[in-house]
């Protein structure tokens, strides 16, 4: 058993216009001072960082380390989910993904395919770079439109989907395994990725690719009604990154996990700040300490309800009290003795 790192967060929904959230410096040392340990970088927001730059020059990425450092803070990951979207985008959604890319690509979903698979390259280096082995993303989605289908989903559609989504993937994968560097996709409705059947899908898909893992986020699985749980003990050994984030389902007699397109506030299912919820996290922290995940706890927020300074400020001695110091010791150790086979042997009655 190892003991999970933390707390973390992710500054993605953080970030702003105004101090201290307008800046790399001015944010680590507001986190900094409500107790974390810390931070995951959103790849695509330039106040943070110059994801480019930074996968060509270490330089320039020890500079970013030594930012964060200073704040007392380490950089736990970096995270491209925006980039990672639009590797795969259904054209029903081109003009709503555009604005995840820059002017340059808009109305050119061949060229912003190309831009986000650039992006997902230049990250995989830069966390090689900040001597980091995993890093976040969406898996993007070519079938989700498709998943509650009507008329019926033609014979081998889902088949095909999954391979064009890992021939895509497969340039990305391959540049990853050189920089030694895992892409944890987070698990997450709206993504070809968004259970445990079809993270083996796509596994499968791509020859059991070794840079394939999970970013474990239960927020979603309470969204979808799925065993969050026992999700941990079917897929353990792929999950190399964790987000911290709450979240309830509170079905009615008009809504249920569709949500009724109502926004977030009045959905059945929806994000809460930590503790607010309905998530087991003691049975969570408990699972993945006894797994042996020894990655960071990072909070992620997206409460519907309450603000992003309470959600950080209450999150951070959340997480700190959930992690578990393992044991090294058995607790009937006191009780024990030197092998002595002779005396075992005797035991089992056997000469």
């Amino acid at each position: 058993m190892k003991t999970i790192k933390g707390p973390a967060i992710f500054l993605a929904q953080f970030m702003g216009d105004e101090s201290p959230f307008n800046n790399l410096k001015n944010i680590c040392e507001w986190v900094a001072g409500l107790g974390y340990k810390a931070v995951q970088l959103p790849a695509w927001d330039s106040r943070v960082i110059d994801i480019e730059k930074a996968g060509q020059s270490k330089d320039y990425c020890d500079d970013i380390k030594g930012i964060v450092n200073e704040a007392g803070l380490e950089v736990s990951e970096l995270a491209t989910h925006l980039q990672g979207q639009l590797v795969a985008v259904h054209p029903a959604y081109d003009s709503m993904f555009d604005g995840f890319a820059p002017e340059s690509v808009h109305g050119n979903p061949e060229a912003r395919t190309e831009w986000a698979v650039n992006q997902m390259k230049a990250t995989a280096s830069a966390s090689r770079h900040m001597g980091i082995d995993v890093m976040a993303s969406f898996s993007g989605s070519l079938l989700f439109h498709t998943v509650y289908p009507w008329p019926q989903r033609p014979a081998g559609l889902v088949e095909e989907g999954f391979k064009e989504l890992a021939n895509r993937w497969m340039p990305i994968l391959d540049h990853c395994k050189d920089q030694g560097v895992e892409v944890c996709y987070e698990i997450h409705p709206g993504e070809d990725l968004h259970d445990g059947v079809t993270f083996e899908r796509f596994l499968k898909a791509t020859g059991n690719h070794e840079s394939v893992k999970i970013l474990y986020d239960p927020s979603h699985f309470v969204l979808q009604q799925l065993d969050y749980l026992q999700y941990i003990d079917f897929y353990h050994e792929y999950i190399r990154m964790f987000h911290v984030k709450d979240a309830e389902f509170n079905a009615t007699g008009k809504s249920g996990v569709y949500g009724g397109y109502q926004d977030w506030a009045d959905r059945p299912g929806r994000f809460r700040s930590l503790g607010d919820g309905q998530v087991d996290f003691k049975s969570i922290f408990s699972k993945l300490s006894q797994y042996g995940f020894d990655g960071w706890a990072v909070l992620e927020w997206e409460c519907c309800i309450k603000s992003p300074e309470q959600g950080a400020t209450e999150g951070a001695p959340f997480i700190k009290d959930h992690i578990i110091e393992v044991t090294e010791k058995t607790f009937d150790d006191f009780a024990g003795g030197e092998v002595d086979k002779k005396h075992l042997r005797d035991i089992l009655g056997v000469k």
